[in-house]
């Protein structure tokens, strides 16, 4: 179990274990969907806000680990304080065990801030009302590819894998970072050993799942091995315990700080379609006053150096734009296509 660094004793119990009580949250189901349209609607999720709110006299910020949850826990402090700095109140940032704990937490009004991914914006949405206020923005790109990996390409490449810009090797047209691209090798998997993640996870399962449906393969025809991030995938493929892993584009960065040789031993052969880049849901028992201080915050700290700094350590984020709640949408319909959502 993860422990937090936060004094935040009962949000932590509930939001690890994933058992928060949903009769204790605010906005109901009718009531999001009222304002939705519904999370099969064709009109994308806005949000919802609270006009009779008062206003706040702390937050709280909900964050998932993408990596390590120990480095974190370390890095979230300089957001922690600019928030602070900039709202008046205190902002304390508190680690959940996964994606859908953080939903929940913010559902049930234990964190009013969520950084998740863009499925689970969508979801907290639809399921709370939770406003989808912004997006991250990497590489001046506001979505990117999962990619496909492998210790093995000469099963996998149908061309000899070169080095990309970050000196790491690349096959079948990947370089780039651009979905989509080699998916032709993606019926290779079938009968592999597969690292992934959970099936909340848009670049650990939900796109890279539709890839391998649309080849013929079901995750039924592979031998999976579940992850806890997208780091740890990599590392499965690096060690030798799975053949093939996923994650985001191009996770390898993060374990060749430990492992300087995982751009040679582990090769990206595929790139799913372009994935909506995670980004700051808030909550609904806030005000539309207090949602937008929230927003106009976090927009005002990623926009300075050291802003910047924090975010690229916290999530590699080096920018914040507000969110295209259509766009979000692209996930659901993913996650749809294999039985989610």
């Amino acid at each position: 179990m993860i422990k937090f660094r936060f004094k935040l004793a009962a949000l932590g119990a509930l939001a690890l274990t994933g058992t928060l009580a949903l009769s204790s949250c605010g906005v109901s189901q009718d009531a999001a969907d009222s304002a939705s349209g519904g999370a099969n609607s064709a009109v994308a999720c806005t949000g919802t806000n609270d006009s009779s709110a008062a206003a706040p006299t702390k937050l709280t910020l909900a964050l998932v680990p993408s990596g390590d949850a120990k480095k974190l826990v370390d890095t979230v402090k300089p957001l922690e304080d600019a928030l602070t700095s900039r709202l008046g109140i205190p902002v304390t940032g508190v680690i959940t065990a996964d994606y859908q704990a953080a939903v929940e937490a913010i559902g049930a009004n234990q964190a009013q801030i969520g950084m998740l991914p863009s499925l689970q914006m969508s979801q907290a949405c639809d399921k709370y009302g939770a406003a989808p206020a912004l997006q991250t923005v990497r590489k001046d790109k506001s979505s990117y590819a999962a990619q496909m990996f492998t210790n093995n390409p000469d099963k996998y490449c149908t061309d000899t894998p070169a080095e990309g810009p970050n000196g790491m090797l690349y096959c079948n047209g990947t370089a780039s970072g651009n979905g989509s691209a080699g998916l032709d090798s993606v019926a290779k998997i079938k009968d592999a050993t597969v690292a992934m993640l959970s099936p909340a996870s848009p670049a650990g399962y939900i796109f890279p799942v539709a890839a391998m449906k649309a080849a013929g393969v079901a995750v039924e025809d592979v031998s999976p091995i579940k992850v806890t991030a997208n780091d740890a995938s990599v590392l499965a493929v690096y060690k030798g315990d799975a053949e093939v892993g996923f994650s985001y584009w191009d996770a390898r960065e993060v374990v060749a700080k430990d492992n300087p040789d995982v751009g040679s031993k582990v090769v990206v052969f595929a790139l799913t379609d372009e994935v909506p880049n995670d980004g700051v849901s808030i909550s609904s028992k806030l005000s539309s006053d207090w949602q937008k201080k929230i927003s106009d915050a976090m927009l005002d700290f990623a926009d300075t150096p050291e802003g910047v700094k924090a975010l690229t350590a916290i999530y590699q984020i080096t920018g914040m734009k507000l969110a295209d709640p259509e766009s979000l949408r692209t996930t659901q319909e993913a996650a749809r296509s294999i039985g989610l959502g």
